[in-house]
């Protein structure tokens, strides 16, 4: 069995990208970090780094190992954050998945709430698509996941929070669309769509776009709006994406149309079957289906 120390001293030097930097980041003799990642290669039967003159690389193997290094050490932090909690005062983290959505301020302001009472808990947030989500989830990296419209599985219970989200168009201000007061699908054919690369919501606007027009042209995906903006900035194509995510008032290039037949997503909370979470988990979701969930 590798020993945690050790996939520490492995995350040092792929983060330094040098042995030196990295023993002395870890207080040790560079001789012996040289001789834990070489004996470590030989536990694995693994070439991890490529050693350079000035620096350090991952191969395909090494990369792999970092993922799942960082994976192995944020759940014992987590569990080790579980064990540590006083039953008395109520204490520890909550590691929660949230794509990007408006809709989520009320749940920041009942966060602010729950640490005004209990300011020794810390929330972790992940910021991501389902897919990446549900991975952590199903690795129990992540207590708790907020998405819009997930996939069902059977392996989660799920919750519809009354939210919703209004999809649409982000475009440039000079494109012809942006004379319209909203977009419908058959205005978008033929154009450069840039998706989200989330299946449950692909899926429905999918099946949207298939009931309205013809398959639409999709020229680009992304997983964060950000990058999705820059594309349209860039004259990429046209996202779809929902609302209020992209600040284009004043000067800025881009504005938002919405889609015509109204589109929207509603957010879900959903979780692991069967979990054991920690007090300051349950503490949250008792909160949660207080402030925004009928009684049971």
């Amino acid at each position: 069995m590798i020993e945690t120390r050790v996939l520490q001293y492995f995350l040092a030097v792929a983060e330094e990208q040098s042995i030196t930097r990295a023993a002395e980041y870890l207080h040790i003799t560079q001789p012996t970090l040289s001789k834990q990642m070489m004996d470590l290669e030989a536990r694995l039967g693994k070439q991890l780094l490529i050693r350079g003159k000035r620096k350090v690389i991952l191969t395909e193997d090494g990369s792999y190992l970092r993922s799942r290094a960082q994976e192995i050490l944020s759940l014992m932090e987590k569990t080790e954050a579980a064990f540590r909690e006083n039953e008395q005062r109520i204490t520890g983290e909550v590691y929660i998945g949230c794509g990007e959505y408006r809709s989520t301020y009320p749940i920041m302001q009942m966060i602010c709430g729950i640490q005004e009472e209990y300011p020794d808990i810390c929330f972790h947030f992940f910021s991501g698509n389902a897919d990446a989500i549900i991975e952590r989830l199903d690795k129990g990296i992540l207590d708790i996941g907020f998405l819009l419209e997930p996939e069902t599985s059977p392996r989660y219970d799920y919750q519809c929070l009354p939210f919703q989200e209004r999809w649409g168009i982000l475009m440039r201000k000079d494109s012809p669309l942006a004379q319209l007061k909203a977009v419908s699908f058959q205005d978008l054919t033929c154009l450069p769509i840039i998706v989200p690369s989330q299946n449950s919501n692909n899926n429905r606007l999918m099946r949207a776009f298939l009931e309205n027009t013809t398959e639409p042209h999709i020229s680009a995906q992304y997983n964060l709006i950000y990058n999705a903006a820059l594309m349209v900035e860039a004259r990429m194509g046209y996202a779809l994406c929902i609302d209020e995510l992209i600040n284009t008032a004043g000067d800025h290039p881009l504005t938002f149309r919405p889609l015509e037949p109204e589109f929207v997503s509603s957010v879900y909370l959903f979780t692991k079957k069967y979990q054991n979470f920690s007090n300051a988990a349950k503490l949250f979701l008792s909160r949660i289906q207080k402030e925004f969930l009928s009684p049971l």
